[in-house]
């Protein structure tokens, strides 16, 4: 019998290994990403801005929306072919506007953070408090994904470098982009969907084309696609259904695309430029007297003047969901009340047996 090379098979052993570390990390971050089965996509926006009738409509549902309750889940699954493994999608709905941001650290976890993305509706029909919206939601779930790149790594736990996946979600991007350089992707995968359509639609044709050029540069900006639809709109719904479904379940997403103010955007990530795109629409105001910090802030300072923010009084007076009208449950409202007034009466009842104890001594 012959003998058996072990130097041959040492000398096999260590080029495999060598093949393997010289791997870049992006081949690496898109070997994990084609074997990835289960994603999770996070809806948030503007309060009744049509977040569920989307979510509903991408998993085919034909089911009556309801107000969502703080934050709520659900799953939907798809084969990729015949006999293989279903991928499941984990989607979060985020409800009460911009109230209940704090609660976006539950669905974006160390465990998901490398198949996260986020799904950013707006409603069109009320654009003073679109730009407040758009900040405070993705803000949070800008410092949520920070906060858990910042944690060390577990043992055994598969997670991608905030390197790697900002470098996958700067590939929307083609590598001669005259914008390269000038925009700050957001770090997960992103999606702006204009909701309402049908009522914006009526806007005056100027503003129509400031609220359009806006939210045109902010996608842009963050390196997200930007999609208009209405839930009266069957081909709207469709649309917007393929950008979801993509996030979801990775497929195709389209390659249509419209820029026209006066038709429903279509913008797919990457696809847009700051030259189409423009300067920021100046109605009745001088871009000088702004003192803007940088491009993002005077794009806010314009759209403001515009459209002046609504106040956040009525926000933080609805901090607690409990006091939230849409939220009411008669019945167990009117037992809330009757603990309420009974805890109320048992603070007094000790106080008063407080102070005898205070004046007897």
């Amino acid at each position: 019998m012959p003998k058996i090379n072990t130097d041959t098979l040492w000398d096999l052993a260590a080029m495999e290994l060598r093949t393997r570390e010289s791997r870049s990390a992006d081949d690496d971050a898109e070997e994990d990403s084609a074997a990835l089965c289960e994603r999770t996509v996070l809806f948030m926006g503007s309060k009744a801005g049509g977040k569920t009738t989307v979510l509903l409509r991408c998993l085919d549902r034909d089911e009556a929306s309801k107000p969502t309750l703080a934050l709520e889940y659900t799953f939907g699954r798809r084969a990729k072919g015949h006999n293989t493994p279903k991928d499941i999608a984990h989607l979060w709905e985020l409800g009460g506007g911009t109230s209940l941001s704090d609660l976006v650290q539950i669905p974006i976890t160390p465990l998901n953070v490398s198949s996260v993305s986020v799904v950013l509706v707006l409603d069109l029909s009320k654009p003073s408090a679109l730009w407040g919206t758009m900040e405070k939601l993705l803000q949070a779930a800008l410092n949520q994904v920070e906060k858990v790149y910042a944690l060390p790594q577990r043992p055994g736990e598969s997670r991608t470098s905030k390197q790697q996946n900002q470098s996958r979600v700067l590939r929307v991007l083609t590598k001669d982009h005259p914008d390269r350089e000038l925009i700050s992707p957001f770090p997960v995968p992103l999606l702006l969907i204009g909701s309402k359509f049908d009522i914006f639609q009526d806007f005056e044709s100027e503003k129509r084309k400031v609220i359009c050029k806006t939210l045109r540069f902010l996608a842009h900006y963050y390196g997200a696609s930007l999609i208009f639809t209405s839930s009266k709109s069957e081909t709207m719904m469709s649309k917007a259904r393929s950008f979801v479904s993509h996030l979801a379940f990775g497929t195709e997403k389209g390659k249509s695309m419209s820029t026209d103010p006066s038709k429903p955007l279509i913008i797919p990530a990457g696809m847009d430029s700051l030259s189409q795109i423009g300067s920021p629409p100046t109605i009745d105001v001088d871009i000088g007297t702004l003192h803007a910090r940088n491009p993002l802030d005077l794009w806010k300072k314009v759209f403001e003047r515009v459209f002046p923010p609504e106040r956040t009084t009525e926000h933080k007076e609805l901090k607690d969901p409990a006091k939230d009208p849409q939220y009411s449950e008669p019945l167990i409202d009117s037992m809330r009340a009757q603990k309420d007034q009974e805890l109320e009466q048992y603070k007094r009842e000790q106080a008063k047996s407080w102070k005898g104890l205070a004046l007897e001594t």
